[in-house]
C-alpha cells in the first residue's frame, strides 16, 4: 500500500520509518522534507498554506499528524481545523463522493487527536463512548476537526478513523524526567491522575489502524495501560535516578510537572487492545527506563 502522511514530525516519522520496514511506499509532506530519513518519500508543504503537492495515484491511507506552531488559539486552529480542511480539499473529496472520479484505492483517513477533548473528568475513567467536554480552547478545536473530517468523509466510502494520544513522551521528550532530575518537580496535594503513551507506541498505533483487515472503529483512545497518578511517576523516577522524592503540596490543576490541559482523567484504552494491538511499553515503568538508558532518538 502507499501512505501518505501529512505531518511529518518526529511521530509522523517514526510512523513512516514503520510503515517502509512493513514494505509499504511512504510519502511525507512537511515544510523541509529534507531532513527527513530516505525511507520517507519527502514533499515539501505547508498544511496551513494551499495548494498542496499532488497526492499519490496509488495512495491507500493519509495520516494526518499535525502540531501548533505556538500554545495559542489562532496556531491550533491553523494548525488543526485549517491543516486539515486543507489535506481533505486536495483529496478531491466531492468528485470520489459523486462518482465522477475513477475508483480510488483510499480506504482510510486517520486523524491524530488528543484526549484533551475530554478536559477534566475528576478523576473518573472515560473511553470512546465519553461525550468530550474539552476544558480549554486546545481540546475545543481539536474537537471541531474531528467534526470536520467526520462530515467531510460522509458518502465517499473513505472510512474515518481519530486516534485520541495521551500525553506523548519518549527519546527527546524529557521534560518531567528535567524536572525531577532539577528538584523543580512537586507532586500535587490531591491525586491527579495523567495519561500517556510512548511515541513508539503511539507510532505504532497509527500503523496498525491503517493496516488492519478488520474495519476500524471512529475513535480510539491511544493510552497505555496504566492512567498514573502524577505523585506516583515523579516518585518512581525519582528512585530511578537515586533522587530524593519530590515534595507535595501543588494544588490540582496548578502545575506539578506537566500541562493542567491534560485535566484530571483516567483514560480507558480497551478498545485499542480489543483489536489486537500490543504495547511495547505498557505502563510509564517500561517507557521511562528505556529513556533513561538511552534508547531511540527523537526525529527532527
Amino acid at each position: 500500500m502507499t501512505v501518505l502522511l501529512a505531518g511529518c514530525g518526529d511521530l509522523g516519522t517514526e510512523a513512516g520509518l514503520r510503515f517502509a520496514a512493513a514494505g509499504h511506499r511512504v510519502v511525507g509532506w512537511r515544510r523541509s522534507p529534507d531532513k527527513l530519513p530516505a525511507a520517507i518519500e519527502g514533499a515539501r508543504a505547508d498544511l496551513t498554506t494551499p495548494p498542496l503537492p499532488p497526492i499519490p495515484v496509488d495512495n491507500t491511507a493519509v495520516v494526518v499528524a499535525v502540531a501548533a506552531d505556538s500554545p495559542t488559539e489562532a496556531a491550533y486552529r491553523a494548525a488543526y481545523v485549517d491543516g486539515l480542511s486543507n489535506v481533505l480539499d486536495a483529496l478531491d473529496l466531492d468528485r470520489k463522493r459523486d462518482g465522477a472520479a475513477s475508483p480510488s484505492r483510499l480506504r482510510r483517513v486517520l486523524f491524530v487527536s488528543s484526549t484533551a477533548v475530554y478536559g477534566d473528568a475528576g478523576g473518573g475513567w472515560v473511553d470512546e463512548r465519553t461525550t468530550p467536554e474539552p476544558g480549554g480552547f486546545s481540546g475545543r478545536i481539536i474537537g471541531e476537526a474531528e467534526d470536520l473530517l467526520r462530515q467531510r468523509l460522509l458518502g465517499t466510502g473513505i472510512s474515518p478513523v481519530v486516534l485520541r494520544l495521551g500525553g506523548i513522551y519518549g527519546p527527546g521528550r524529557t521534560r518531567l524526567i528535567d524536572q525531577v532530575r532539577s528538584g523543580a518537580a512537586m507532586a500535587p496535594a490531591e491525586p491527579r491522575y495523567t495519561n500517556r503513551i510512548h511515541r513508539d507506541d503511539a507510532a505504532a498505533a497509527i500503523v496498525h489502524l491503517c493496516t488492519m483487515a478488520a474495519e476500524p472503529a471512529p475513535v480510539y483512545l491511544g493510552v497505555d495501560n496504566d492512567p498514573a497518578e502524577l505523585g506516583e511517576v515523579q516518585r518512581f523516577l525519582a528512585d530511578e535516578l537515586g533522587l530524593p522524592l519530590p515534595p507535595s503540596g501543588v494544588s490540582a490543576g496548578s502545575g506539578g510537572g506537566e500541562p493542567s490541559r491534560g485535566g484530571n482523567k483516567r483514560c480507558s484504552n480497551a478498545l485499542l487492545r480489543s483489536t489486537g494491538f500490543e504495547f511495547a511499553y505498557p505502563t510509564f515503568r517500561e517507557g521511562y527506563r528505556a529513556i533513561l538508558a538511552g534508547e531511540g532518538v527523537r526525529h527532527p
